[in-house]
């Protein structure tokens, strides 16, 4: 499609009184331009119908970025007549007006706002908050469930079942509402959201470290470890906090759990639903359960059985939780630092070159980190390194903009990054936004060899982005454990909603599509997605040893591996 085209498309995302809007400002702005030298009585009442019209657009609550610029414009076409809706000219030939370039010259930047609006019309469309507080919570979560079946953009994609949602939750709904129970509403509206398995689904005001009482009801207390899943099936401990109650009892880094609390330990291990965030993919859901199993009420004692790492007896101890300040859950989940800078680079003692990329932002520091890359990348051609390394485990994503900037060194011709696709009201259906299209330009600046990037589960949202660029790429490799946290949907003018109790639900309003138009990194319905590692390593007692208690980079040392094995 051509670029008028795409602008002419971007149409199809104006509300009916954007489009109203829209039509008046622009025949002013074309009159006043030419000018048109006859006289019509009623073009004069047409700034003022523009001022009516964003009147009722406001009180139909739409504020969008989109909406403003046409009420500012509408408001300042309207001081700037409003004097012949007074004094009206009867029907005499016009003069030309003085100074002609000028007025042209004026509604010609006056054109400008529209052409704006045009361009962010997909990205600032109006989404309407939906406000379900004043409602009970059964009320609230039938309309809210009625409103995911249309707008929900994985919906179809993660093949979720509307009727059965409604089915299974809302007697649970009904039961907190006759029960007035805010406990149980609240652990019912989470798990109908996180069943949705997608990380950019949120309680937006849920604070869980910070005065959730539910939260700390149920999993405030701890006992000075953390677990994960071996594949084969073994749970055993990954974290050992010094002078806790675990260590004091005799569990040592790298135990097997044999039972917890009554129940053998891969039921307990599967038995666990609590996380910070839905758990999108497998991978995510193992390393969540693993951190979550050992969490419970403070004071509970629970019954262990454990078998430390080389012998062959099983003990049986009894641990009491106490408050941690969620020590266990905080160590096992990193999150990025914004006073550290978003790249960092350093030449390996073996000859390749490796590339730590924390988040897709720009910092204080740091205000264009593709630059600093394109820079690190030259520093290293002209040392002539082995291969390239690129870290982007623990990034939460950022900016998508970013991501193709940064991309570009790594591909030498035009390559889609994504189409975007959006819930159009007026349509009632998905469509794309044309002028939202990204395609990634190759930099002056291009790499070309060996190329291995690391990711795991919580490499999410943008930070999705570059793994999936160099996918199928002949000189790259994918290397982690799992995929990453397969949650690449858009989240431009999110769907948001008010519900009982004050909770503000945000879910994502677009998602991504591949070039044949195809949703791209979110996970499907059996919690597969984000970017597969080309290089899966196993989590076996060997690579648990050594990542574990022996401190390696087992992902960095696979990597190199894979580059050395490549041709």
């Amino acid at each position: 499609m051509s670029m008028i085209g795409d602008f002419l498309g971007s149409l199809k995302w104006f509300t009916i009184y954007e489009l109203l809007l829209f039509a008046i400002i622009l025949t002013v702005l074309v009159w006043y331009a030419i000018p048109i030298q006859k006289h019509v009585t009623w073009f004069d009442f047409l700034p003022s119908a523009g001022l009516l019209i964003a009147i009722a657009s406001v009180l139909n609550g739409d504020t969008t970025l989109l909406a403003l610029i046409f009420y500012a414009v509408a408001a300042v076409l309207f001081l700037c007549t409003v004097k012949k809706v007074f004094r009206p000219v009867r029907h005499i030939p016009v003069p030309l007006p003085k100074y002609r370039i000028i007025r042209v010259a004026l509604c010609l930047l006056g054109m400008l706002p529209l052409v704006f609006s045009l361009i962010l019309a997909g990205e600032s469309r109006y989404n309407p908050v939906s406000h379900f507080s004043h409602m009970s919570y059964s009320q609230a979560f039938v309309q809210l469930n009625e409103r995911l079946s249309r707008e929900y953009p994985f919906g179809d994609w993660k093949k979720v079942d509307w009727a059965a949602m409604k089915n299974k939750y809302e007697p649970l709904f009904l039961q907190a509402e006759q029960q007035k129970n805010k406990d149980l509403y609240y652990t019912t509206l989470r798990s109908y959201l996180y069943s949705l398995r997608d990380g950019h689904v949120k309680i937006v005001n849920e604070k869980l470290y910070d005065d959730n009482h539910v939260f700390k009801q149920e999993v405030g207390g701890g006992v000075g470890l953390s677990t994960i899943q071996l594949d084969q099936g073994k749970v055993v401990v990954n974290l050992l906090l010094v002078g806790s109650p675990a260590e004091k009892s005799g569990i040592q880094l790298g135990a097997e759990i044999i039972s917890w609390d009554g129940k053998e330990a891969q039921e307990a291990y599967h038995a666990t639903y609590w996380s910070e965030n839905p758990m999108a993919t497998d991978g995510d859901r193992n390393d969540n359960q693993g951190r979550f199993m050992v969490r419970t009420s403070i004071g509970k004692d629970v019954q262990v059985a454990f078998k430390n790492k080389g012998e062959t007896e099983i003990k049986k101890v009894t641990l009491t939780a106490y408050d941690d300040n969620y020590e266990t859950l905080k160590k096992t989940r990193v999150k990025p630092n914004k006073t550290d800078a978003p790249v960092e680079s350093e030449v390996l003692s073996n000859g390749y070159g490796y590339v730590k990329i924390r988040y897709f932002l720009p910092s204080a520091t740091m205000p264009h980190p593709d630059k600093v890359l394109g820079t690190k990348l030259k520093e290293f051609q002209e040392k002539q390194i082995n291969g390239l390394i690129i870290d982007v485990r623990d990034n939460p994503g950022g900016s998508d903009d970013l991501v193709i900037a940064m991309a570009g060194y790594f591909v030498n011709k035009p390559k889609l990054y994504e189409y975007v696709s959006y819930y159009n009201r007026m349509a009632g259906k998905f469509e794309i936004n044309a002028i939202e299209t990204r395609i990634i330009k190759p930099a002056e600046l291009y790499y070309g060899g060996k190329l291995a990037i690391l990711i795991n589960q919580r490499t999410g949202s943008s930070g999705e982005g570059l793994p999936l660029v160099v996918k199928g790429l002949p000189h790259a490799r994918i290397v982690g454990f799992t995929s990453t946290n397969g949650s690449f949907g858009v989240v431009s003018s999110p769907i948001q909603v008010e519900m009982p109790e004050g909770y503000l639900l945000q879910l994502p309003d677009g998602r991504s599509l591949n070039q044949d138009k195809m949703i791209q990194g979110d996970s499907d319905d059996k919690g597969q997605g984000g970017a597969i590692p080309d290089i899966d390593i196993p989590l076996n007692e060997q690579t648990f040893e050594q990542k574990y208690i022996q401190g390696q980079d087992v992902e960095l040392n696979y990597a190199i591996q894979a580059m050395e094995n490549m041709q």
